[in-house]
């Protein structure tokens, strides 16, 4: 994952995956609901808010979600925080996936494994499957349409992707990227 800036991109050349447009980190502070192991919902929230606020987006601009979610009882409370925090339910739900469907947690190397993921879905325009989501859960379910939830790899049109990390200790970080606008050489 190398991060520069556009100008030198361009200059060299570069093939850019993608444009990072805002971010933001916080704590949850292991209060309330937050432990060392447990996400305090307040906080996570206030993480992806901040991330739209930073980008200067609206949360109906997210195409995808790809979710730390790590196939434990927590993906609930994660798909709940990312429903309330973007007020989006049912079928209005961004698309949702998880990179650790497929490889596994990657501890402290998932958020960046999981960023080229997102990248990689952005330049080429497709949505790679959650393995083994043959059976939502029913929570999330209710929460959100189950068609949301990837579980086919497939081509489609994605302008943001919003990725998440909510880890241990109570400390959350979202990142957003947006697809680089390519130019053919006919000119479009």
């Amino acid at each position: 994952l190398v991060l520069e800036s556009l100008d030198s991109a361009l200059q060299r050349g570069a093939s850019i995956y993608g444009e990072v447009i805002g971010g933001y980190t916080n704590s949850g502070g292991q209060r309330g609901t937050g432990t060392m192991t447990a996400p305090n919902s307040q906080g996570t929230q206030r993480c992806i808010q901040g991330a739209l606020q930073d980008a200067g987006i609206t949360s109906q601009d997210i195409d995808l979600i790809s979710g730390h979610l790590t196939s434990t009882m927590g993906d609930v409370l994660e798909v709940r925080n990312w429903s309330e925090a973007l007020h989006r339910s049912g079928t209005g739900f961004p698309m949702i996936n998880s990179v650790k469907s497929i490889t596994g947690h990657c501890l402290s190397a998932a958020g960046s494994i999981e960023c080229v993921a997102a990248l990689l879905q952005l330049k080429h325009q497709f949505v790679h499957a959650s393995l083994n989501c043959e059976d939502l859960h029913p929570e999330i379910a209710a929460c959100i349409d189950e068609n949301r939830v990837v579980r086919k790899t497939e081509s489609h049109k994605i302008n943001i992707i919003a990725k998440s990390s909510f880890g241990f200790g109570d400390v959350n970080s979202c990142v957003l990227f947006k697809k680089y606008p390519t130019h053919e050489p006919n000119g479009n």
